[in-house]
């Protein structure tokens, strides 16, 4: 990727509200520029979405959860990938709407992750009924993490500028 690219990113990372003519500023090109290098982008899937991060306490999710989950070991792997795409076909049409990443991965001998926001303890906990009741799941192996984001104490809130700054001190570091 070209440092004008990556700049660019950081600087819609950062804000993504901002008029091509802003970010051109902020980056030092012209505002055309700047159109042609989004578009194309877009065109390469680079750019997915635009988005906000909201204080999800004013919109009513009150807890952020982190639910890790160990895959029964005695379903053969094609078994456990239908298993796997049918619970994820639930997950999107009502499990919960505020469920914003399931993943499959590696860690601390966990095969996947759930990351939602939800209104309070009880939402949560039918949460983890519907994840529980899964053939793939192996039930007693689910943990949990939960935030509770009115908590007045946070380290780091969630947001993509420092992850932006972050990509752009690398840049630096790779020239240098």
């Amino acid at each position: 990727m070209k440092d004008l690219e990556l700049k660019l990113i950081a600087e819609l990372m950062k804000n993504s509200r901002r008029s091509d003519r802003q970010l051109a500023k902020a980056i030092g090109i012209s505002q055309p520029t700047v159109s042609r290098m989004i578009k194309n982008l877009e065109k390469q899937g680079v750019i997915k979405e635009y988005t906000v991060i909201p204080d999800f306490t004013q919109l009513g999710l009150n807890l952020l959860t982190v639910t890790l989950v160990k895959h029964r070991k005695d379903l053969d792997r094609e078994d456990a990938t239908k298993a796997e795409r049918k619970a994820l076909e639930n997950v999107e049409t009502g499990i919960s709407p505020q469920v914003v990443m399931v993943e499959k991965g590696l860690g601390f001998g966990y095969d996947s992750v759930i990351i939602s926001y939800e209104k309070d303890y009880s939402e949560f906990t039918h949460l983890l009924d519907r994840i529980r009741s899964y053939e793939h799941v192996q039930t007693s192996e689910t943990q949990s993490f939960i935030i509770d984001l009115n908590d007045k104490v946070h380290y780091r809130p969630f947001t993509y500028s420092t992850l932006a700054k972050y990509l752009l001190t690398m840049m630096k570091q790779k020239k240098e």
